[in-house]
Protein backbone atom coordinates (compact mmCIF):
# COMPACT_ATOMS: atom_id res chain seq x y z
CA UNK A 1 0.00 0.00 0.00
CA UNK A 2 1.25 3.55 -0.86
CA UNK A 3 1.61 5.50 2.54
CA UNK A 4 3.00 8.55 2.86
CA UNK A 5 2.34 11.03 5.46
CA UNK A 6 3.97 13.74 6.99
CA UNK A 7 3.78 16.82 9.28
CA UNK A 8 5.81 20.87 8.73
CA UNK A 9 6.02 21.24 12.82
CA UNK A 10 6.39 24.95 12.80
CA UNK A 11 4.12 26.67 14.88
CA UNK A 12 2.45 29.75 14.27
CA UNK A 13 4.05 30.84 17.32
CA UNK A 14 7.07 30.20 15.66
CA UNK A 15 6.65 31.98 12.32
CA UNK A 16 5.62 35.06 14.03
CA UNK A 17 8.56 34.95 16.26
CA UNK A 18 11.17 34.30 12.89
CA UNK A 19 9.12 37.04 11.19
CA UNK A 20 9.76 39.45 14.04
CA UNK A 21 13.68 39.04 13.91
CA UNK A 22 13.63 40.00 10.36
CA UNK A 23 15.71 42.63 9.81
CA UNK A 24 14.18 46.20 8.30
CA UNK A 25 13.04 46.38 5.20
CA UNK A 26 14.93 49.19 3.10
CA UNK A 27 14.23 52.79 4.49
CA UNK A 28 13.56 53.95 0.95
CA UNK A 29 10.06 52.13 0.92
CA UNK A 30 7.22 54.54 1.96
CA UNK A 31 4.89 52.96 4.82
CA UNK A 32 7.56 50.66 6.46
CA UNK A 33 5.35 49.47 8.96
CA UNK A 34 2.25 49.05 6.99
CA UNK A 35 4.59 46.78 4.76
CA UNK A 36 6.03 45.19 7.67
CA UNK A 37 2.36 44.45 8.68
CA UNK A 38 1.82 42.45 5.32
CA UNK A 39 4.92 40.88 5.14
CA UNK A 40 4.03 38.84 8.58
CA UNK A 41 0.29 38.15 6.97
CA UNK A 42 1.82 36.91 3.84
CA UNK A 43 4.01 34.17 6.46
CA UNK A 44 0.92 33.82 8.12
CA UNK A 45 -1.36 32.07 4.99
CA UNK A 46 1.16 29.14 5.43
CA UNK A 47 -0.64 28.04 8.62
CA UNK A 48 -3.75 27.52 5.68
CA UNK A 49 -1.22 25.81 3.59
CA UNK A 50 -0.07 23.32 6.30
CA UNK A 51 -4.00 22.87 6.72
CA UNK A 52 -4.07 21.75 3.37
CA UNK A 53 -1.80 19.02 4.04
CA UNK A 54 -2.86 17.35 7.07
CA UNK A 55 -6.26 17.58 5.29
CA UNK A 56 -4.66 15.74 1.92
CA UNK A 57 -2.89 13.30 3.99
CA UNK A 58 -6.09 12.71 6.32
CA UNK A 59 -8.36 12.21 3.11
CA UNK A 60 -5.62 10.06 1.56
CA UNK A 61 -6.09 7.63 4.37
CA UNK A 62 -9.43 7.35 4.40
CA UNK A 63 -10.16 6.83 0.80
CA UNK A 64 -7.67 3.65 0.91
CA UNK A 65 -9.96 2.91 3.83
CA UNK A 66 -13.18 3.39 1.74
CA UNK A 67 -12.93 4.51 -1.36
CA UNK A 68 -13.55 1.12 -2.98
CA UNK A 69 -17.19 1.87 -1.53
CA UNK A 70 -18.10 4.64 -3.49
CA UNK A 71 -17.61 4.10 -7.08
CA UNK A 72 -14.94 1.35 -9.39
CA UNK A 73 -11.81 2.78 -9.36
CA UNK A 74 -10.72 1.52 -13.39
CA UNK A 75 -14.03 3.01 -14.02
CA UNK A 76 -13.09 6.73 -12.71
CA UNK A 77 -9.32 6.59 -13.30
CA UNK A 78 -9.05 10.60 -13.03
CA UNK A 79 -11.05 10.93 -10.09
CA UNK A 80 -9.47 7.65 -8.70
CA UNK A 81 -5.94 9.40 -9.30
CA UNK A 82 -6.84 12.84 -7.39
CA UNK A 83 -8.59 10.97 -4.86
CA UNK A 84 -5.22 8.44 -4.01
CA UNK A 85 -3.02 11.42 -4.17
CA UNK A 86 -3.56 12.70 -0.90
CA UNK A 87 -0.61 11.38 0.43
CA UNK A 88 1.88 13.91 -1.46
CA UNK A 89 0.91 16.25 1.26
CA UNK A 90 4.18 15.00 2.85
CA UNK A 91 5.92 16.49 0.25
CA UNK A 92 4.06 19.95 0.67
CA UNK A 93 4.77 19.40 4.68
CA UNK A 94 8.76 18.78 3.32
CA UNK A 95 8.59 21.87 1.57
CA UNK A 96 7.20 24.19 3.98
CA UNK A 97 9.65 23.31 6.89
CA UNK A 98 12.63 23.70 4.31
CA UNK A 99 11.05 27.23 3.88
CA UNK A 100 10.32 28.33 6.91
CA UNK A 101 13.32 26.64 8.82
CA UNK A 102 15.50 28.51 6.32
CA UNK A 103 14.11 32.10 7.18
CA UNK A 104 16.93 33.31 9.69
CA UNK A 105 19.77 31.69 7.52
CA UNK A 106 18.88 33.48 4.53
CA UNK A 107 18.14 36.58 6.01
CA UNK A 108 22.18 36.19 7.76
CA UNK A 109 23.25 35.02 4.21
CA UNK A 110 22.03 37.52 2.00
CA UNK A 111 21.96 40.48 3.99
CA UNK A 112 24.82 39.86 6.55
CA UNK A 113 22.22 39.53 9.68
CA UNK A 114 23.47 38.34 12.67
CA UNK A 115 24.03 34.19 12.51
CA UNK A 116 21.18 32.31 14.08
CA UNK A 117 22.48 30.31 17.39
CA UNK A 118 22.09 26.50 16.58
CA UNK A 119 21.76 25.77 20.42
CA UNK A 120 18.82 27.77 20.54
CA UNK A 121 17.73 25.87 17.19
CA UNK A 122 18.41 22.73 18.37
CA UNK A 123 16.18 23.46 21.54
CA UNK A 124 13.42 24.84 19.59
CA UNK A 125 12.73 21.74 18.15
CA UNK A 126 13.80 19.31 20.57
CA UNK A 127 11.01 20.97 22.84
CA UNK A 128 8.39 21.28 19.84
CA UNK A 129 8.86 17.87 18.40
CA UNK A 130 9.95 15.36 21.38
CA UNK A 131 7.39 15.74 23.99
CA UNK A 132 4.00 15.91 22.19
CA UNK A 133 5.48 13.02 20.25
CA UNK A 134 6.47 10.30 22.98
CA UNK A 135 3.34 11.13 24.96
CA UNK A 136 1.77 9.82 21.36
CA UNK A 137 4.48 6.98 21.13
CA UNK A 138 3.91 5.54 24.49
CA UNK A 139 0.14 5.74 24.24
CA UNK A 140 0.01 4.04 21.39
CA UNK A 141 1.77 1.56 21.93
CA UNK A 142 0.04 0.91 25.42
CA UNK A 143 -3.38 1.24 23.55
CA UNK A 144 -3.28 -0.16 20.03
CA UNK A 145 0.32 -2.00 19.81
CA UNK A 146 0.92 -3.56 22.95
CA UNK A 147 3.06 -6.59 20.92
CA UNK A 148 5.80 -3.56 21.18
CA UNK A 149 6.02 -4.12 24.99
CA UNK A 150 7.61 -7.64 24.33
CA UNK A 151 11.38 -8.11 24.76
CA UNK A 152 11.73 -9.22 21.31
CA UNK A 153 10.20 -5.95 20.05
CA UNK A 154 12.41 -3.72 22.48
CA UNK A 155 15.03 -3.16 19.49
CA UNK A 156 12.73 -2.33 17.31
CA UNK A 157 10.87 0.27 19.77
CA UNK A 158 13.95 1.99 20.90
CA UNK A 159 14.64 2.58 17.04
CA UNK A 160 11.16 4.91 17.72
CA UNK A 161 12.94 6.54 20.71
CA UNK A 162 15.92 7.91 18.64
CA UNK A 163 13.93 8.86 15.70
CA UNK A 164 15.85 6.14 13.14
CA UNK A 165 12.54 4.44 12.31
CA UNK A 166 12.87 5.04 8.77
CA UNK A 167 16.61 2.73 8.88
CA UNK A 168 14.96 -0.41 8.87
CA UNK A 169 12.05 -2.30 7.18
CA UNK A 170 11.08 -3.48 10.39
CA UNK A 171 10.37 -0.45 11.47
CA UNK A 172 9.44 1.56 8.36
CA UNK A 173 5.63 2.64 8.63
CA UNK A 174 5.04 0.10 11.39
CA UNK A 175 3.39 0.67 14.84
CA UNK A 176 1.99 4.37 13.32
CA UNK A 177 2.47 5.12 9.72
CA UNK A 178 3.14 8.74 9.88
CA UNK A 179 6.08 8.52 12.65
CA UNK A 180 8.55 7.29 9.84
CA UNK A 181 8.74 10.89 8.32
CA UNK A 182 9.26 12.58 11.80
CA UNK A 183 12.65 10.51 11.40
CA UNK A 184 13.13 12.12 7.94
CA UNK A 185 11.91 15.78 9.80
CA UNK A 186 13.99 15.51 12.65
CA UNK A 187 17.21 14.46 10.33
CA UNK A 188 16.94 17.28 8.33
CA UNK A 189 16.88 19.64 11.99
CA UNK A 190 20.25 18.08 12.66
CA UNK A 191 21.50 18.44 9.04
CA UNK A 192 20.30 22.22 8.53
CA UNK A 193 22.49 24.41 10.82
CA UNK A 194 25.69 22.45 9.15
CA UNK A 195 24.01 22.79 6.25
CA UNK A 196 23.52 26.57 6.33
CA UNK A 197 27.46 27.01 7.98
CA UNK A 198 28.48 25.42 4.47
CA UNK A 199 26.62 28.05 3.11
CA UNK A 200 28.10 30.49 4.95
CA UNK A 201 31.80 29.72 3.84
CA UNK A 202 30.70 30.25 0.53
CA UNK A 203 29.08 33.40 1.03
CA UNK A 204 31.97 35.17 3.05
CA UNK A 205 34.05 34.89 -0.19
CA UNK A 206 31.51 36.92 -2.18
CA UNK A 207 30.96 40.43 -2.52
CA UNK A 208 28.41 41.78 -0.16
CA UNK A 209 25.41 42.82 -2.87
CA UNK A 210 22.46 40.77 -1.92
CA UNK A 211 21.69 39.90 -5.66
CA UNK A 212 25.07 38.17 -6.40
CA UNK A 213 24.74 36.16 -2.72
CA UNK A 214 21.42 35.49 -3.89
CA UNK A 215 22.25 33.69 -7.22
CA UNK A 216 25.07 31.62 -5.26
CA UNK A 217 23.40 30.36 -2.63
CA UNK A 218 20.32 29.86 -5.57
CA UNK A 219 23.68 27.31 -6.71
CA UNK A 220 24.16 25.94 -3.19
CA UNK A 221 20.35 24.49 -2.62
CA UNK A 222 20.71 23.27 -6.24
CA UNK A 223 23.12 21.65 -5.31
CA UNK A 224 21.79 20.44 -2.13
CA UNK A 225 18.77 19.04 -5.25
CA UNK A 226 22.09 16.89 -7.13
CA UNK A 227 22.53 15.33 -3.96
CA UNK A 228 19.20 14.45 -2.81
CA UNK A 229 18.96 12.86 -6.07
CA UNK A 230 21.74 11.03 -6.39
CA UNK A 231 21.37 9.51 -3.27
CA UNK A 232 17.77 8.11 -4.16
CA UNK A 233 19.78 6.63 -7.07
CA UNK A 234 22.56 4.86 -5.06
CA UNK A 235 19.99 3.89 -2.65
CA UNK A 236 17.40 2.34 -5.71
CA UNK A 237 20.56 0.67 -6.90
CA UNK A 238 21.01 -3.51 -6.72
CA UNK A 239 24.18 -2.82 -5.13
CA UNK A 240 23.08 -0.46 -2.64
CA UNK A 241 19.87 -2.80 -1.62
CA UNK A 242 22.08 -5.83 -1.16
CA UNK A 243 25.41 -4.43 0.93
CA UNK A 244 26.61 -6.69 3.17
CA UNK A 245 29.22 -4.68 4.51
CA UNK A 246 29.26 -3.37 7.89
CA UNK A 247 30.55 0.19 6.51
CA UNK A 248 27.84 0.02 3.39
CA UNK A 249 24.92 -0.72 5.57
CA UNK A 250 25.81 2.08 7.93
CA UNK A 251 26.34 4.49 4.98
CA UNK A 252 23.07 3.88 3.22
CA UNK A 253 21.28 3.50 6.84
CA UNK A 254 22.34 7.16 7.20
CA UNK A 255 22.14 8.63 3.83
CA UNK A 256 19.36 6.56 2.43
CA UNK A 257 17.39 4.86 4.92
CA UNK A 258 14.48 2.94 3.46
CA UNK A 259 13.26 5.65 1.19
CA UNK A 260 15.62 8.45 1.09
CA UNK A 261 16.11 11.70 3.04
CA UNK A 262 13.76 13.82 0.73
CA UNK A 263 16.98 16.37 0.51
CA UNK A 264 15.55 17.76 -2.70
CA UNK A 265 12.14 17.97 -1.13
CA UNK A 266 13.75 20.70 1.52
CA UNK A 267 16.07 22.26 -0.94
CA UNK A 268 12.79 23.34 -2.88
CA UNK A 269 11.38 25.14 0.46
CA UNK A 270 15.15 26.53 0.85
CA UNK A 271 14.92 28.22 -2.65
CA UNK A 272 11.67 29.89 -2.10
CA UNK A 273 12.72 30.48 1.16
CA UNK A 274 16.14 32.87 -0.53
CA UNK A 275 13.87 34.50 -3.44
CA UNK A 276 11.13 35.24 -0.61
CA UNK A 277 13.22 36.82 1.79
CA UNK A 278 15.08 38.86 -1.43
CA UNK A 279 12.14 39.93 -2.42
CA UNK A 280 10.88 41.56 0.86
CA UNK A 281 14.35 42.95 1.91
CA UNK A 282 16.28 44.35 -0.95
CA UNK A 283 16.60 47.44 -1.95
CA UNK A 284 14.59 47.27 -4.87
CA UNK A 285 12.10 44.80 -2.72
CA UNK A 286 8.71 46.39 -4.20
CA UNK A 287 9.89 45.77 -7.47
CA UNK A 288 10.55 42.24 -7.20
CA UNK A 289 7.50 42.01 -5.39
CA UNK A 290 5.92 43.17 -7.98
CA UNK A 291 7.40 40.91 -10.77
CA UNK A 292 6.35 37.62 -9.07
CA UNK A 293 3.06 39.33 -8.26
CA UNK A 294 2.69 39.32 -12.30
CA UNK A 295 3.75 36.05 -12.48
CA UNK A 296 1.83 34.27 -10.24
CA UNK A 297 -1.08 33.29 -12.36
CA UNK A 298 2.30 31.45 -14.43
CA UNK A 299 3.72 30.05 -10.65
CA UNK A 300 -0.12 28.67 -10.00
CA UNK A 301 -0.85 27.21 -13.32
CA UNK A 302 1.99 25.68 -13.81
CA UNK A 303 2.31 23.98 -10.17
CA UNK A 304 -1.33 22.91 -10.38
CA UNK A 305 -0.63 21.01 -13.75
CA UNK A 306 2.83 19.48 -12.30
CA UNK A 307 0.62 18.25 -9.79
CA UNK A 308 -1.89 16.59 -11.77
CA UNK A 309 0.53 15.20 -14.07
CA UNK A 310 2.33 13.46 -10.60
CA UNK A 311 -1.35 12.46 -9.46
CA UNK A 312 -2.10 10.58 -12.45
CA UNK A 313 1.65 8.86 -12.80
CA UNK A 314 1.01 7.52 -8.88
CA UNK A 315 -1.83 6.19 -9.91
CA UNK A 316 -0.47 3.98 -12.65
CA UNK A 317 2.75 3.38 -10.91
CA UNK A 318 1.86 2.82 -7.47
CA UNK A 319 -1.66 1.74 -7.97
CA UNK A 320 -3.49 0.36 -11.26
CA UNK A 321 -2.14 0.21 -14.44
CA UNK A 322 -4.95 1.58 -16.76
CA UNK A 323 -5.16 1.46 -20.54
CA UNK A 324 -6.05 5.34 -20.44
CA UNK A 325 -2.80 6.33 -18.72
CA UNK A 326 -0.57 3.62 -20.98
CA UNK A 327 1.28 6.67 -22.47
CA UNK A 328 3.10 7.26 -18.97
CA UNK A 329 4.70 3.59 -18.83
CA UNK A 330 7.74 5.15 -20.56
CA UNK A 331 8.42 6.89 -17.30
CA UNK A 332 7.96 4.54 -14.98
CA UNK A 333 11.81 3.39 -14.26
CA UNK A 334 12.49 7.28 -13.17
CA UNK A 335 9.52 6.88 -10.89
CA UNK A 336 11.92 6.15 -7.50
CA UNK A 337 14.15 8.61 -8.23
CA UNK A 338 12.14 11.33 -9.85
CA UNK A 339 8.69 11.99 -8.71
CA UNK A 340 9.38 13.53 -5.27
CA UNK A 341 11.34 16.29 -6.96
CA UNK A 342 8.84 16.85 -9.41
CA UNK A 343 5.72 17.01 -6.57
CA UNK A 344 8.27 19.72 -4.56
CA UNK A 345 8.20 21.71 -7.39
CA UNK A 346 4.65 21.82 -8.44
CA UNK A 347 3.76 22.42 -4.47
CA UNK A 348 6.37 25.04 -4.39
CA UNK A 349 5.38 26.55 -7.84
CA UNK A 350 1.80 27.06 -5.76
CA UNK A 351 3.70 28.31 -2.39
CA UNK A 352 5.28 31.34 -4.61
CA UNK A 353 1.88 31.75 -6.36
CA UNK A 354 0.53 31.94 -2.44
CA UNK A 355 3.23 34.08 -1.19
CA UNK A 356 3.04 36.47 -4.09
CA UNK A 357 -0.47 36.35 -5.15
CA UNK A 358 -3.50 38.43 -4.95
CA UNK A 359 -5.32 39.78 -1.89
CA UNK A 360 -7.84 37.16 -2.50
CA UNK A 361 -5.77 34.20 -2.69
CA UNK A 362 -4.26 34.66 0.53
CA UNK A 363 -7.44 35.72 2.18
CA UNK A 364 -8.67 31.92 0.98
CA UNK A 365 -5.30 30.39 3.16
CA UNK A 366 -5.53 32.85 6.33
CA UNK A 367 -9.52 31.70 6.70
CA UNK A 368 -9.49 31.14 10.35
CA UNK A 369 -11.32 27.58 10.51
CA UNK A 370 -8.53 26.50 8.34
CA UNK A 371 -5.42 28.23 10.10
CA UNK A 372 -7.30 26.51 13.02
CA UNK A 373 -6.63 23.22 11.38
CA UNK A 374 -3.16 24.29 11.11
CA UNK A 375 -2.33 25.35 14.44
CA UNK A 376 -3.41 21.68 15.36
CA UNK A 377 -1.78 19.61 12.55
CA UNK A 378 0.93 18.03 14.57
CA UNK A 379 -1.40 16.12 16.69
CA UNK A 380 -3.89 15.75 13.61
CA UNK A 381 -0.81 13.99 12.16
CA UNK A 382 0.21 11.51 14.76
CA UNK A 383 -3.25 10.47 16.06
CA UNK A 384 -5.53 10.19 12.82
CA UNK A 385 -4.82 6.76 10.87
CA UNK A 386 -4.51 4.81 14.92
CA UNK A 387 -8.01 6.14 15.70
CA UNK A 388 -9.15 5.79 11.95
CA UNK A 389 -7.84 1.80 11.82
CA UNK A 390 -10.05 1.57 15.45
CA UNK A 391 -12.97 3.07 14.04
CA UNK A 392 -12.28 0.74 10.66
CA UNK A 393 -11.86 -2.39 12.49
CA UNK A 394 -13.52 -2.21 15.73
CA UNK A 395 -16.53 0.31 15.41
CA UNK A 396 -17.69 0.25 12.19
CA UNK A 397 -18.63 -3.85 12.37
CA UNK A 398 -20.92 -3.32 15.01
CA UNK A 399 -22.84 -0.26 13.01
CA UNK A 400 -25.63 -1.13 11.18
CA UNK A 401 -25.33 -0.76 7.69
CA UNK A 402 -24.80 2.11 6.11
CA UNK A 403 -25.32 3.49 1.86
CA UNK A 404 -22.08 3.98 0.46
CA UNK A 405 -21.76 7.80 0.82
CA UNK A 406 -23.22 7.29 4.63
CA UNK A 407 -20.30 4.78 5.46
CA UNK A 408 -17.50 7.63 3.85
CA UNK A 409 -18.87 9.96 5.54
CA UNK A 410 -18.72 7.93 8.52
CA UNK A 411 -14.95 8.77 9.01
CA UNK A 412 -14.99 12.03 8.18
CA UNK A 413 -17.39 12.42 11.20
CA UNK A 414 -15.36 10.27 13.51
CA UNK A 415 -12.29 11.99 12.55
CA UNK A 416 -14.15 15.79 13.48
CA UNK A 417 -15.60 14.29 16.92
CA UNK A 418 -12.89 12.18 18.59
CA UNK A 419 -9.60 12.96 16.24
CA UNK A 420 -9.94 17.04 16.37
CA UNK A 421 -10.63 16.76 20.14
CA UNK A 422 -7.14 14.75 20.91
CA UNK A 423 -5.76 17.08 18.33
CA UNK A 424 -6.59 20.10 19.98
CA UNK A 425 -5.92 18.49 23.92
CA UNK A 426 -2.11 17.79 22.70
CA UNK A 427 -1.30 21.08 21.41
CA UNK A 428 -2.88 22.70 24.24
CA UNK A 429 -1.66 20.43 27.00
CA UNK A 430 1.84 19.60 25.48
CA UNK A 431 2.72 20.91 22.64
CA UNK A 432 1.73 25.11 23.14
CA UNK A 433 3.40 24.88 26.41
CA UNK A 434 6.77 23.51 25.46
CA UNK A 435 6.92 25.59 22.60
CA UNK A 436 6.65 28.75 25.32
CA UNK A 437 9.10 26.83 27.60
CA UNK A 438 11.38 26.65 24.63
CA UNK A 439 11.25 30.36 23.99
CA UNK A 440 11.75 31.62 27.48
CA UNK A 441 15.09 28.61 27.32
CA UNK A 442 16.20 30.33 24.36
CA UNK A 443 16.06 33.73 25.47
CA UNK A 444 17.85 32.81 28.87
CA UNK A 445 20.32 31.58 26.51
CA UNK A 446 20.87 34.61 24.33
CA UNK A 447 20.87 36.99 27.48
Amino acid sequence: MYDREHTAVVSHDEQMNLVAHTPKIAQQEKGEGILKGEHKKNIAVLDGVRACAIIAVMAFHINLMALNDLWDLPHHPFASALATFGGSGVTLFFVLSGFLLFLPYARALLFQASWPSARQFYLKRAVRIIPAYYVALFLIVLIFQQKYLQPDRWKQLSLFLVFFMDSSRATFRQLNGPFWTLAIEWQFYMLLPLLALGFLLIARRLPSLPGQRLFVMLGCCGLVIVWGLVLRLLGNSSLAQHQTSLIGRALLIFLYGVQGKYLENFAIGMIICLCYTYAWHAENGVIIRQRFRRATLLLGAGGVALLLFTAIWHFNVLHMQLPIFAFMDILTPQFNWLNEMIIAVGYGSCMMAILFGPVWVQSLFAWRPLCWIGFISYGLYMWHLPLLDFFNHKILPQIPAFSHVGLYLSYWLWLILIVMPIAVASYQLIEKPCIQFGSRLARRYAS
